[in-house]
């Protein structure tokens, strides 16, 4: 039955009490029990960032010039995280909604000063490594570029000769990540960055992940190789301020290193009847509580107390990434070098998803992904206190499930983000498509079990025939003689 709006309004106890019964059967993210999602610096810094997000629950980021405070918490959050990424003081950027919206931004920007530059361009495209972020394809596909995958190297990061195979006069872009999520490592930036200087190539750098962890991590000491504005082919950068650089949700920066990249993210219109219209990013209305609680993430924190964030992260990531290491049955996908710890099972009659099923019901969420098949953790410091529990969940988990060989998993096939029991892939796009119709249709909260219960056919179908399917069509999409797709 459809949801409709009430006769008559519901009192405030009645509605929040109803609230919290929806909320009971979410993940438990506060004890740890998420390993994505949500970034928790404990209860004090969450409190500032709900009031200082109220503050500024109204306000209205559209317009700069009535709510001057809110383009002076921006500038000056887009300032702190500039010098943080050592870029240079011409650097200019601004905040947006999440992570997607500025590789949208970085991608639209790159394509409109190519057509500026290279009227003569024909279709634009995208270099990438093959483990670069989806938004990046979602990007290409709103905007009409191509985007070329360069397959992966040596522990799983970009080769840098695959990418510049494929480089061309229509390239506007080529991009890295600093880490890349599904595996936890650090592309070589500064090679890659040498090819996009060398062929005057815009280089976005995504450090989404990393933006806010890196630095940190690299004034503890850890060795990494270079990976912000230092590197002189870089031209742009994203960072998440609501991941490693606690923030509430909907913080991002993007910055670029001078005014000739970032001009051509705007859009303006000036024969709109209600006026002349000017925006920076993919939003209209831009609300004022995420950047005013970024803001205060930043000043509150401090250099300090990211340090020691970063370090109790480093810590829970290594005692994890040792714990893993030492089950006979598992194997980690790639060394972490920050804080994305991505662990699979040896043996292929071993199911990983299955072995992740049971995780599930000790009462974790689990990440799953699919190239390879594995498990993905990203660490926070909020994880130091339940590795040991974790790591003695998993070794139970395993053992259950080397004792049972006839389980099979239930369905909660790879994903990133949205939903647990969908894996994207072309053999399944029309379930997926079906799926995702459901989700969102007129009949959304009703069909919501439906959804699922068939996403978790998709899944167990996936689950048991996705190696062989995905190995017949990555030789179908393989050039001959090329390496696997």
């Amino acid at each position: 039955m459809r949801a409709q709006i009430p006769v008559h309004g519901v009192g405030k106890d009645q509605l929040l009490d109803t609230m919290r019964g929806y909320r009971e059967g979410d993940a438990d993210w506060k004890r740890g029990r998420t390993w994505s999602l949500v970034y928790y610096a404990g209860d004090q810094h969450h409190e500032l960032l709900r009031e200082a997000h109220a503050l500024y629950f109204a306000e209205n980021a559209l317009n700069p010039m009535a709510f001057k405070s809110l383009k002076r918490m921006e500038a000056e959050v887009v300032q702190m995280s500039a010098g943080l990424l050592n870029a240079p003081e011409q650097a200019v950027g601004t905040m947006t909604s999440g992570g997607t919206e500025s590789i949208l931004m970085a991608v639209k920007a790159a394509r409109d000063r190519a057509r500026q530059k290279k009227p003569w361009l024909g279709a634009p495209e995208i270099v990438a490594p093959r483990s670069i972020h989806v938004a990046f394809e979602k990007a290409a596909h709103y905007f009409g570029l191509k985007i070329r995958y360069a397959e992966l190297g040596p522990e799983m990061r970009a080769d840098v000769s695959a990418m510049k195979k494929l480089i061309s006069r229509n390239t506007v872009l080529i991009a890295a990540s600093a880490p890349q999520y599904p595996h936890g490592v650090v592309d070589p930036i500064p090679e890659i960055a040498a090819l996009a200087k060398k062929r005057r190539i815009p280089m976005h750098v995504d450090a989404c992940v990393g933006g806010f962890l890196l630095p940190w991590v690299e004034r503890l000491g850890r060795p990494l190789p270079a990976f912000d504005f230092r590197v002189p082919g870089v031209t742009s950068m994203s960072a998440d301020l609501h991941k490693y650089g606690f923030a509430a949700k909907g913080a991002i920066v993007l910055v670029y290193r001078d005014m000739s990249y970032l001009r051509h993210q705007f859009f303006i219109a000036t024969e709109f009847p209600g006026g002349v219209y000017a925006s920076p990013s993919m939003p209209g209305t831009r609300p004022g509580g995420p950047i005013a609680a970024a803001w205060a993430a930043l000043r509150a924190m401090g250099e300090d107390g990211y340090l020691d964030h970063t370090r109790r992260a480093l810590e829970a990531t290594d005692k994890l990434a040792a714990g893993i290491a030492d089950v006979p049955e598992l194997c980690l996908v790639a060394p972490p070098d920050a804080t994305l710890v991505a662990w699979a099972t040896r043996d292929p009659r071993l199911d990983q998803y299955t072995v992740a099923d049971q995780i599930d019901d000790m009462g974790w969420s689990t990440d799953r992904q699919h190239k390879p098949p594995s498990i993905h953790c990203t660490v926070t410091s909020n994880h130091l206190d339940v590795i040991d529990d974790y790591l003695a969940d998993v070794r139970r988990a395993v053992a259950h499930v080397a004792s049972h060989p006839e389980e099979s998993s239930r369905g909660n096939a790879a994903m990133y983000g949205m939903m647990a029991k969908i894996p994207f892939r072309g053999m399944v796009r029309q379930g997926v498509q079906k799926v995702m119709e459901q989700m969102y249709g007129p009949d959304a909260t009703s069909d919501l079990e439906a959804a699922t219960a068939d996403s978790g056919l998709i899944g167990r179908v996936m689950n048991k025939y996705g190696p062989t399917l995905n190995t017949w069509l990555d030789r179908l999409q393989r050039p001959k003689g090329g390496p696997p797709a």
